[in-house]
């Protein structure tokens, strides 16, 4: 009987010692898991603030492509009107050099009908 009690108290030794085991195991587990949750916690602020900025960025970002679009109109816009004023203005010294010649003509022919030349 006495090899039984000393049988029994090892396993029971044993036991005690695979479940203070299997209790600094799961210590260990619950350490790293909250360690785990903290990270995914600051993780999931840092998201929201970069969620948060992308969002400013892309506002700001279509108010200047808006503004830059606005630029472009203005700026094509312009463009065509300086293009129509070179047009007129080399109309307009076309015909002042016609005229110039019609006139010259016209003063010349004057000039050599009164016998002056």
């Amino acid at each position: 009987m006495s090899q039984q009690g000393a049988a029994l108290q090892n396993y029971n030794q044993e036991l005690v010692k695979s479940l203070e085991e299997l209790k600094n195991k799961r210590s260990s587990l619950q350490a790293a898991i909250e360690q785990q949750e903290n990270d995914k916690s600051l993780l999931q602020r840092e998201i929201e603030k970069m969620h948060y900025r992308l969002t400013q960025i892309n506002e700001s970002l279509a108010k200047k492509i808006a503004t830059r679009t606005e630029y472009d109109q203005t700026i094509a816009e312009t463009e065509a009107a300086y293009t129509k004023i070179i047009e007129s203005s080399q109309v307009l010294l076309n015909m002042i050099r016609r005229e110039t010649v019609c006139l010259e003509q016209a003063a010349h022919k004057s000039l050599k009908g009164e016998g002056h030349v």
